[in-house]
């Protein structure tokens, strides 16, 4: 068995970009911020200028190769930007979806011409994209989907419809799947098509939840056109993309970071009050830091392999920090919730952003793959093996 010593102390260049960053957070972002999805315009209006912003000074897309619109940074520096926008409630907004996993997938399997279009724009943040994939019966079994395209003069045209498609009232492109093939052929008869929002055809139709505004749409597709030129990879040759886009999402957020922040903020926001709760609520406190921290250094670990990431990495990953997500929010809303801690003004913004990280927790485990989607693939990965 091969053993590898992992070193994964802050060099000066990660210190430098923490500290910019935090910078730029503190000068651009108020206080009380929680994200972009809100019930107020001006919270997603910020995010647009911040990533433009980012975009501006080569941050956004910082590990993307210079020819891409990158500064070809180290994948550690980009793992403590993302943990930095992670734990400052996301001031890119919609952005990481397209720096994520649209990008480089684009990157691995786009025409030149495709590359040329798509990855300057999202490096500059100027674009949103949504992803395309989940429908009514075709959820946890995505080559199950049947949104179809069929060939006509100069491209295709796509009837269907889409569900749970986070940011699509708000997007630019949706990285969109449909069946080319027999309906019987599943995995081997999916298409990516890359596919602009403002066509005809297309509605979206608000799913309203507690995450607030943009999280939850149906998208309906009529008779949408999309030219050969969008067609991403080859015709019913999807599926690879689509391993690529779940290993790249499932370990492109920094989870962990927020939880982390969060749960190191608890003493000092509750000052006096923190020495008088029970002391198995502290311990739980510190076990959940210590997840975080271990959430931390597996990211890490994957870090290396990141270009490529495994289904099983990907999975082990997603569950880890899913999971870490749920723990973090209930033990931090017990703490809130304690009768020997009392509410002041001070304390306010910190129980809105406890609140809040219980409300994305819910769904954690549901999104990107259900926990059960990724416990089976970590299952068929070792079974493989």
């Amino acid at each position: 068995m091969e053993c590898r010593l992992l070193d994964y102390s802050e060099g000066e260049s990660v210190a430098r970009l923490r500290a910019e960053l935090r910078a730029l957070v503190a000068e651009h972002v108020p206080e009380d911020f929680l994200g972009a999805f809100t019930d107020d315009p001006a919270d997603l209006a910020l995010t647009e200028r911040f990533s433009r912003m980012l975009g501006e000074r080569q941050l956004l897309t910082m590990a993307w190769p210079p020819e891409y619109g990158g500064a070809g940074a180290d994948l550690l520096e980009q793992a403590a930007f993302r943990e930095e926008m992670w734990a400052a409630h996301e001031p890119r907004g919609a952005q990481y979806m397209g720096v994520n996993w649209v990008g480089p997938v684009i990157m691995r399997h786009g025409t030149e011409d495709q590359k040329a279009r798509h990855l300057p724009p999202i490096a500059a943040g100027e674009v949103i994209w949504c992803q395309g994939f989940s429908e009514p019966n075709a959820g946890s079994d995505l080559p199950a989907l049947r949104t179809r395209a069929t060939r006509v003069d100069g491209g295709w045209s796509v009837t269907g419809q889409k569900v749970w498609t986070s940011y699509a009232l708000m997007a630019h492109w949706c990285f969109l799947l449909a069946r080319t093939g027999p309906a019987g052929e599943r995995r081997s008869g999916i298409t990516v098509f890359l596919t602009p929002m403002d066509q005809p055809g297309i509605e979206v139709r608000p799913i309203g939840t507690m995450l607030g505004p943009h999280h939850l749409n149906e998208v309906y597709f009529d008779d949408v056109f999309v030219p050969d030129s969008e067609v991403l990879g080859a015709i019913g040759g999807g599926w690879p993309i689509v391993s690529d886009v779940l290993g790249f999402e499932r370990i492109g957020i920094a989870r962990y970071a927020r939880s982390e922040k969060l749960l190191r903020d608890a003493p000092k926001r509750l000052g006096p009050a923190w020495a008088e709760l029970p002391a198995s609520l502290r311990e739980r406190w510190a076990t959940a830091l210590v997840r975080a921290r271990q959430a931390r250094l597996l990211a890490y670990r994957l870090i290396e392999d990141e270009r490529a990431p495994s289904a099983l990495d990907a999975a082990a990953y997603r569950i880890t920090v899913t999971t870490l997500d749920q723990e973090a929010a209930d033990v931090l809303s017990e703490i809130l919730g304690n009768d020997s801690v009392g509410v002041t003004d001070g304390r306010r913004v910190f129980e809105r952003e406890v609140e809040d990280n219980w409300r994305y927790s819910q769904s954690a485990t549901v999104a990107s793959g259900t926990l059960e989607v990724n416990k089976q693939t970590i299952a068929k990965s070792l079974e493989a093996s």
